[in-house]
């Protein structure tokens, strides 16, 4: 009797969570799933069991030229991300003694969650504008003759922004994995004659590996269906799957725009389960 109210207990604790999982997002995601079916006849959904919308997807160029551009932008900013992430972690884990310190800088990495994202990136049009704080800058040491005009409603002002804003879910996942860091064995290994590049290469990369995978998968997954950064930042210019499937979905096109979110959702899905293949982020967990 004992054994079976233990295990009945255990199911028990877990129903509200399960029945909140799959009444918020298992259902939800079904329901896109079966949208992506319908079709659409220029003024309602039509139920129905069509490929008509994957098809569309699969044989635009402009589609596919907007997953690719997606694509660009993850590995950019994933790549600035981890550029940024890593100086920064290794700084305060290895290089700030104190604690309270330490927690103060960190800290001052999570200023830009402190308003909103509209907030952030309407903020650098003034630094990044023709009449900019850098293009005047530019101009006053004539650097520049004119203007740069690519520094905003670009590639570049979108990947900018994007790592200003997911920056720091790179950043917290690789500070903790190097807080987890054994000192000992780091002192070890200089006393054996260990280079700071080997220390570096054969400790501290192959440990912080999971929480650079964790990052990667925040980063990854935000970046690939941010929209309002590219609308923001690229100045109606640049395109994103993102922003293709909020286009949609104001023309009405519901079954197009669900088809494209459960696309786009596998495709996440594939990238995720490419980095949980090549690392371990069990022991982080």
């Amino acid at each position: 009797m004992d054994s079976t109210w233990k295990s009945l207990r255990t199911y028990l604790l877990v129903t509200p969570q399960t029945l909140v999982l799959l009444a918020f997002l298992v259902l939800p995601i079904a329901m896109i799933g079966i949208v992506s079916f319908w079709q659409f006849n220029g003024y309602a959904m039509i139920p129905a069991f069509s490929w008509e919308n994957y098809a569309g997807i699969f044989s635009s160029q402009v589609t596919i030229a907007t997953y690719l551009n997606t694509f660009k932008y993850v590995v950019l900013v994933w790549t600035f991300c981890l550029a940024i992430a890593f100086p920064v972690a290794y700084f305060l884990a290895f290089h700030i003694e104190r604690q309270s310190r330490r927690i103060i800088l960190f800290l001052v990495c999570t200023i830009p969650f402190w308003t909103s994202n509209i907030i952030r990136m309407i903020s650098w049009i003034p630094v990044l504008g023709k009449e900019g704080l850098v293009n005047q800058a530019l101009l006053g040491l004539g650097l520049v003759n004119q203007p740069v005009e690519w520094l905003l409603y670009s590639d570049f002002a979108i990947v900018l922004g994007m790592v200003h804003l997911y920056n720091f879910f790179m950043i917290a996942p690789i500070f903790n994995s190097l807080m987890r860091i054994d000192r000992d064995l780091i002192t070890a290994a200089v006393d054996m004659g260990a280079s700071g590049f080997q220390v570096l290469k054969e400790i501290i990369l192959p440990l912080t590996a999971p929480g650079m995978a964790i990052g990667s998968i925040f980063v990854v997954t935000l970046t690939m269906g941010d929209y309002l950064t590219v609308r923001l930042m690229g100045g109606g210019q640049a395109a994103s799957v993102g922003k293709l499937i909020n286009t949609q979905i104001g023309s009405l096109q519901y079954p197009l725009a669900a088809a494209n979110a459960v696309l786009l959702l596998v495709v996440t899905l594939i990238v995720v389960v490419g980095i949980l293949r090549v690392v371990d982020i069990r022991k982080e967990l």
